[in-house]
């Protein structure tokens, strides 16, 4: 009796070790891809979904506060596997970004665009939006857009970091700072407080 007490406390010590180390393996992974791009103190990141209907509620607000404080907005692409669309438009969404420029942000354009026109696109008309997106901003768009699958590979790394840090469901938004002490980061579970979570990430990185 003593000898399977003890094989027990053993394996319940085996998977409480093991459930450490996850945890931090996860937190690992989120103070490192959950941090403002090089020269930033605080940004936004978002994980989000093209064909998202919740995204594209959010979508005005966060560029709202992108102009208010003028801080950066990192977009990872999180394509569900129930929206039939929304990995081939981010395909198009990070073709769009090779050809942004600091002035003419083109990639910011297309996913407001897509929001914008969510509801009337269907898999069958993405390429026609596109195009007319494409026209309206003098940015052409090849008929085979990802010859080499350069951009497809880019949308699945971007969800393999959404999947890294345990990403359940879109949009997942955070505030996000350089902080190397107390939390880096936040998520914004309450869009409402949204500015004033801005205000406190802006605070406390002043105070460093």
């Amino acid at each position: 009796m003593k000898t399977k007490n003890l094989l027990r406390i053993a394996f319940l010590l085996i998977l409480a070790l093991l459930a450490t180390e996850a945890l931090r393996a996860q937190t690992a992974s989120q103070t490192s891809i959950l941090r403002p791009p090089a020269g930033s103190k605080v940004a936004l990141v978002e994980f989000a979904d093209l064909q998202c209907p919740d995204c594209a509620r959010a979508a005005s607000l966060l560029e709202e506060a992108v102009k208010t404080y003028k801080i950066p907005l990192v977009v990872y692409d999180f394509p569900l596997p129930q929206h039939p669309w929304a990995f081939d438009a981010s395909i198009f969404a990070h073709y769009f970004r090779t050809k942004s420029t600091p002035k003419n942000n083109l990639e910011t354009k297309f996913r407001l665009f897509i929001y914008e026109n969510q509801s009337a696109i269907t898999p069958q008309n993405l390429r026609e939006y596109v195009d007319k997106f494409s026209k309206a901003n003098n940015a052409p768009v090849p008929f085979v857009v990802d010859p080499q699958g350069k951009l497809a590979a880019q949308v699945r790394a971007a969800k393999d970091k959404g999947i890294a840090v345990n990403i359940q469901h879109t949009p997942t938004i955070y505030v996000v700072t350089a902080k190397t002490t107390g939390t880096p980061f936040v998520e914004v579970v309450n869009r409402n407080e949204l500015f004033s979570m801005i205000d406190q990430a802006l605070a406390e990185t002043r105070k460093q």
